[in-house]
């Protein structure tokens, strides 16, 4: 995720819009946005009048978002997981497929095992990730199209490229590259990587954190997800 660039080329979206029904269905106020980058779908939740607690480990993208308007509303955090208070929140969310970040073993049980214990009693769990057998990739791999941004501060155009390096394990590595359109200068290159866990393996950890209720959705409607689907949803219960 590179600041300068990402709410340009990352719009509000089906996703977004399934994220903000399905916590407008439930009975939540106190909210954690874990993972919340330029706060981009954070600042969504302030105006529908959440208590928000914004996390995220980039400084960068944390300065971004709170240059936004209205982003006295929300309370920006730089860190991770371990910085949720215990008992404290009706629900934590990680949207944009922030689950695949988590790289180890030990970094995705972590962040679940503070979650957990950063929940109410009955408190949620939303996030994302993508199914990995729908090789979401190989579509990636396909499009060597630059993206097109421009830099906020001056206002010169950019270009976003992307090159990908493919798979070690289930780790998937990519870089992306931010280059100044008329000039070619390289203003940012960074390696990014993340990881394809399956829906059981996923389902077995949440449970083992103590999740005894554990629901995944398919493609961001309100439907078991299924093996054919792209994107799965999972929703938890403390």
């Amino acid at each position: 995720m590179i600041p300068l660039v990402y709410d340009q080329v990352n719009h509000w979206g089906r996703d977004d819009e399934f994220f903000l029904a399905l916590l407008k269905s439930l009975d939540v106020k106190r909210v954690a946005d874990l993972g919340c980058g330029t706060g981009r779908w954070t600042m969504h939740l302030a105006r529908e009048g959440y208590d928000i607690t914004a996390i995220d480990p980039n400084p960068e993208a944390i300065e971004v978002a709170k240059a936004k308007d209205d982003a006295h509303h929300v309370t920006w955090i730089i860190g991770d997981s371990t910085i949720l208070q215990t008992n404290a929140y009706d629900a934590v969310i990680m949207t944009a497929n922030v689950a695949q970040v988590f790289l180890t073993d030990e970094s995705w049980e972590q962040t679940i095992s503070d979650v957990y214990r950063s929940l109410r009693a009955g408190g949620h769990y939303i996030f994302d990730t993508r199914n990995p057998l729908a090789k979401a990739w190989e579509a990636w791999e396909k499009d060597a199209a630059p993206d097109a941004a421009k830099d906020m501060a001056t206002g010169d155009p950019l270009k976003i490229h992307t090159k990908y390096e493919g798979f070690e394990g289930d780790i998937f590595t990519f870089y992306e590259t931010v280059k100044h359109a008329r000039t070619g200068e390289v203003l940012i290159h960074e390696k990014m990587q993340i990881r394809f866990r399956n829906q059981e393996e996923l389902t077995e950890s949440l449970k083992k954190a103590g999740f005894t209720r554990v629901t995944t959705y398919g493609d961001w409607e309100l439907k078991q997800a299924t093996p054919e689907h792209k994107s799965f949803v999972f929703h938890c219960i403390k």
